[in-house]
This record gives C-alpha cells, structure tokens and sequence, in this order.
C-alpha cells in the first residue's frame, strides 16, 4: 500500500489519542516525533502488513 495512511495512537506520557499519519510505502519503519498535545518525543515502530492497509503501530517515550 502506497501513500498516507491514518492511525490513532495514545501518547505513553499525556494518555491523549492523537491522529498520526503513516507512510504506507514502508513495510517497516522507526522514527520520532513529538506528541502533538504534551509535544514529547515519541518513537514510533511502524509495520504495514503486505495484505492490509492497517499499520500496526507502537508508540514509547524516545527516552525510555
């Protein structure tokens, strides 16, 4: 799957839902970035299943 996908995710540190967008292009990615409501760092790991268009998303303290 190519493009932008959406996702939700709770920020590790304010417990908000934050939207996110993924890139949909990489199977497997890590990257950082900040929580849009605490502006944390987060690390993101990102895997987009070959048959599906739903990326799978975990999301920790860059920190930890």
């Amino acid at each position: 799957m190519s493009g932008l996908l959406p996702a939700s995710v709770q920020c590790p540190c304010c417990w908000e839902t934050i939207e996110v967008l993924i890139d949909g292009s990489l199977e497997e990615q890590e990257y950082v970035e900040d929580c849009q409501v605490c502006c944390q760092p987060l690390l993101f790991t990102v895997r987009v299943p070959f048959d599906s268009d739903e990326p799978v998303v975990d999301v920790r303290p860059e920190n930890e």
